[in-house]
């Protein structure tokens, strides 16, 4: 079991992000127009190139991650994803009751959809050299998305931090690096201790919904029966959005908070080779800056300071992750150098499920 210390910050080896907006924006823009020019098909391959160049300029002491995937391996797995979806919606349109079976069946594949995916993103990354591996089965999945959606949407959030858990557990347990396994172990209480901020927004966004929910009706029922069809509709329809939107705007904040919150507890709760523990000191409050902050820029922009927007906030997130090795950095990289598995072709050609959390 692990359990989360305190860590000076001396101690810890910090990410670098050394990514540049102008350099970006040049694979970006690239992206998107032969995207648009393939009708969607190049997206796979702009994945790839975007990818390649977010991880060759992440850096821990001194040297990059690197990203080996192809575009026609996650193209193949968008493909059989994309035929599904295909089948189901004929299927639907002329034998609903088979359609709602074709439905039912893509749920149950989800879990092994993701765990194919959580193996393919680990098995072409790499770090000096070394690659990463997942080892998770169906099952976990099956109970770290599926159970775990379920309880915390029966529960209405309250039982969130128990799904986290599970899900985390289940990523991080069947992680590689290397022969060298990660553990992570998530106390319930600090998870609560992140989960009680997102949780009061959320009840105050109820609150606010509900209450212009009980103004729009105040205000129309009065008149309604003097309103022609059409009006009543506009009505209805302001109410409605009137009363969602606030409520999903504050939700999407809790979300943030929330994520941020439990991705510095996880961190830091998180061993590789039960020795060298993970580190993130994220700042829920400056984080949501800089996404309020990107969000704005990108509209206004009309989405050409895009790249500079996720630029910004992949620094921010590399520059407060780390990790704080027990011993020598050098002496431990080379212990797992020694003993790396090597990697065939049979390793990494498989679909590229390239789904993420």
């Amino acid at each position: 079991m692990t359990t989360a210390q305190f860590i000076p910050a001396s101690a810890v080896t910090r990410g670098e992000f050394r990514g540049r907006a102008g350099e970006y924006f040049g694979i970006w823009i690239v992206n998107i127009l032969l995207t648009i020019v393939t009708v969607g098909i190049y997206s796979a391959w702009a994945k790839v190139r975007r990818n390649r160049y977010f991880y060759g300029n992440t850096f821990v002491d001194g040297h990059s991650f690197d990203y080996h995937a192809r575009g026609k391996q996650i193209f193949i797995g968008r493909l059989i994803v994309f035929a599904y979806l295909i089948v189901y919606n004929i299927v639907l349109m002329f034998q609903p009751f088979i359609g709602l079976a074709l439905a039912l069946g893509m749920l149950l594949l989800l879990p092994w959809i993701v765990s194919r995916s959580l193996r393919f993103n680990a098995r072409v990354t790499s770090y000096r050299n070394i690659r990463f591996d997942f080892l998770g089965k169906t099952w976990g999945a099956f109970v770290a998305i599926i159970l775990g959606g379920l309880v915390s949407i029966i529960s209405l959030g309250i039982l969130a931090p128990f799904a986290s858990r599970w899900l985390y557990r289940y990523v991080f347990n069947n992680l590689r690096y290397g022969d060298r396994a990660f553990a992570t172990d998530p106390r319930i209480g600090k998870l609560y201790g992140v989960w009680w901020v997102s949780a009061l927004i959320s009840l105050v966004g109820f609150v606010i919904a509900a209450g212009l929910g009980f103004l729009f009706y105040a205000a129309s029922a009065s008149n309604m029966d003097f309103l022609t069809e059409e009006e009543r509709t506009i009505r209805i329809v302001g109410a409605i959005y009137g009363t969602v939107v606030p409520l999903l705007v504050l939700y999407a904040v809790a979300a943030i908070f929330y994520r941020v919150g439990v991705r510095n507890v996880v961190m830091q709760a998180t061993l590789l080779d039960g020795r060298h523990r993970l580190y993130s000191d994220l700042s829920r409050f400056r984080y949501f800056w800089i996404v309020v902050s990107n969000l704005v820029v990108s509209v206004m922009s009309f989405g050409l300071m895009r790249p500079w927007a996720a630029i910004r906030e992949r620094r921010y997130t590399i520059e407060h992750s780390g990790i704080a090795f027990d011993g020598d950095i050098g002496e431990v990289i080379a212990s797992i150098e020694d003993t790396g598995s090597a990697v065939t072709a049979e390793y990494i050609d498989m679909e590229g499920f390239d789904f993420g959390f």
